[in-house]
């Protein structure tokens, strides 16, 4: 969905071919090793924009290559770039891969979690120092927007590395309650004469 509507915002500013917002959306959100959006991803976005009644595709100047296809906005995009810019991001921590795994090892007992967490937390100081030492070589004076978008990924790494402490502190007390188990309740129809 982000994707979407950052290329309705980008739009807004002007009409772009595919190419154009691809870039333009690499230049905002950190470059390509911040988020790395797929030329492909770009165009099926485009096509489902445009599906929509979002954007339009605009007529080819003479002499301008036919491949390319510069779109613009329409009113229905720019009133659905509005309800964007004005609803909240909604976070999802509850859908943790790393817990989901941890539950997955101690339901089955086919890994160590204990591991999994030594594993977990050497991947997130690699990339605690993969980020801080690119915050390094950036300048505040030109890139400032990019500085504190690493700085939020630093806090959110940093913040992790703290709930791992928390998980291996407590990890004897989890393996000592009992696993989830789904509540099983009869499929189909009830039988005839029951209520």
């Amino acid at each position: 969905m982000y994707v979407r509507n950052a290329i309705l915002g980008l739009l807004s500013q002007r009409s772009r071919y595919g190419y154009e917002l691809l870039q333009a959306f690499q230049a905002l959100a950190g470059g390509r090793e911040t988020w790395d959006l797929r030329p492909a991803q770009v165009y099926t976005t485009l096509l489902r924009l445009k599906d929509s009644g979002l954007i339009v595709e605009e007529e080819n100047s003479p002499g301008e290559a036919l491949e390319k296809r510069r779109y613009t906005i329409t009113p229905a995009g720019q009133e659905e770039l509005r309800r964007w810019f004005e609803t909240p991001v909604r976070a999802e921590p509850q859908h943790d891969e790393f817990f989901l795994k941890l539950m997955i090892a101690l339901a089955t007992g086919q890994a160590d979690p204990q591991r999994l967490i030594y594993t977990q937390r050497a991947s997130l100081f690699q990339e605690l120092h993969r980020l801080t030492a690119l915050r390094m070589t950036l300048d505040p004076s030109t890139s400032l927007a990019h500085i504190l978008l690493l700085d939020q990924a630093v806090m959110h790494l940093e913040a992790d590395l703290r709930w791992l402490d928390m998980i291996e502190a407590r990890l004897d007390d989890v393996r000592k309650q009992p696993i989830p188990e789904p509540e099983l309740r009869p499929r189909g129809r009830p039988a005839k004469g029951e209520k």
